[in-house]
């Protein structure tokens, strides 16, 4: 973007704002109204969900509701879920198991690798 080949001071650098990593799922980027529109599905689901503590978007400076690709996934999952039939409580109970495998294989993948003889 019309970038110069100038140097600049460590002061330049550090007045300067930081400019957050797009490609980051977890960076808040939608409103709750671009989130409903993106997944199909009403904005008082999304709060519920909130209220749920089934996911926690981040707040901007104005109180907002913003959420990440990372919350979009997950809402993803969970409205996957509900439409096979599960309640909030039976989602809320799945998501768990699920984190509960995710940190066993991890530990696994772990103590296999202490155990692996060194040469």
């Amino acid at each position: 973007c019309g970038r110069t080949n100038r140097t600049h001071s460590a002061a330049e650098d550090r007045s300067r704002p930081v400019r957050p990593d797009i490609d980051d799922p977890h960076l808040p980027l939608y409103s709750v109204g671009q989130v409903a529109v993106l997944l199909d599905v009403q904005q008082p689901f999304l709060r519920r969900l909130e209220q749920q503590a089934l996911v926690s978007p981040a707040r901007s400076s104005g109180a907002q509701r913003r959420y990440s690709r990372h919350d979009i996934d997950r809402i993803t999952s969970i409205c996957e879920l509900v439409g096979e039939g599960l309640t909030l409580e039976g989602v809320r109970r799945v998501l768990a198991l699920q984190a509960e495998v995710a940190d066993l294989k991890r530990q696994l993948a772990e103590a296999k690798e202490r155990a692996r003889p060194t040469r």
